[in-house]
């Protein structure tokens, strides 16, 4: 169930305390995109083992860090580490970094992942901003009692991934020189990488991408009011397209092979996004 407000407001009354700034930007990090946190100057690192009433991350390659910093001329607070339900977390327990984002007074989101290509026309590297996302597993993070203070108990998520920031990033791109995909993320659990028949069905369903991530994120976003902007980096096409297995070294292989290019295309949408 969702904790009452007090729960949220220790995590941040802890953050405050130490944080070196209100930041006006946050970025989630996801799989293999931890790289980009080392692009912040005068950084203040919090570790989420500090942070009273907060997750612990338990995947290896997530640091399980607050990194406070600038960037292009904004204060940005980066999470470099994220949570999953395939690592024992109920669904609820998933909105509490953006709830603790929200607390910080942050303006924006940008949230990040490493995806599987399920559209047959995508390829290992590309980038693809999420219009919209599908999620047919497990109960909503917002089920239980509403927490008031973030948001309404009926809410809408017509426009949860904010078209305007789309628009944006799709100029970004093209300023940079290259072109980015948009497309529908489709949500699975995980830990196990998807069957090729879910593949199929998935491509059927509308979805475009898959991963084990995000969208618990971007719900809790949409209730608390935060504009959004999601990014896939596509790090392996889905089982059964190439007939290769699914491995979690060729998603580290490709999050490495796009380091610098994603974090120039971050700094550019920090730069040009107005808070």
């Amino acid at each position: 169930m969702n904790e009452p407000y007090e729960f949220y407001l220790k995590s941040a009354d802890y953050v405050r305390a130490r944080m070196p700034f209100q930041p006006e930007l946050a970025v989630i990090l996801g799989s293999s995109l931890g790289p980009f946190a080392a692009e912040l100057r005068n950084r203040t690192e919090i570790a989420y083992a500090d942070i009273p009433n907060f997750p612990r991350c338990t995947v290896a390659d997530h640091a399980g860090k607050l990194i406070f910093g600038t960037l292009a001329g904004k204060r940005l607070v980066c999470l470099s580490g994220r949570f999953h339900s395939y690592e024992g977390y109920d669904f609820e327990q998933l909105t509490q970094p953006v709830r603790l984002l929200k607390l910080l007074g942050v303006q924006a989101l940008i949230v990040t992942n490493a995806a599987g290509g399920v559209n047959l026309s995508y390829h290992r590297g590309d980038f693809m901003l999420i219009a919209d996302h599908i999620k047919l597993n497990g109960s909503s993070p917002l089920r239980g009692r509403n927490v008031d203070e973030f948001g309404p108990r009926f809410f809408d998520v017509t426009r949860m991934y904010t078209p305007e920031l789309r628009k944006l990033a799709k100029t970004c791109a093209a300023k940079l020189g290259f072109s980015v995909q948009e497309g529908v993320y489709f949500f699975m659990p995980g830990p196990q990488f998807e069957t090729p028949a879910e593949i199929r069905t998935i491509r059927t369903l509308g979805g475009d991408a898959v991963g084990m991530s995000t969208v618990t994120e971007a719900l809790t976003a949409a209730h608390c009011g935060l504009p959004l902007l999601g990014i896939s980096v596509i790090t392996n096409m889905a089982a059964g397209i190439t007939g290769e297995a699914v491995s979690g070294e060729e998603v580290n292989e490709t999050g490495a092979a796009v380091a610098e290019r994603f974090s120039r295309y971050l700094e550019k949408i920090l730069e040009e996004m107005d808070v």
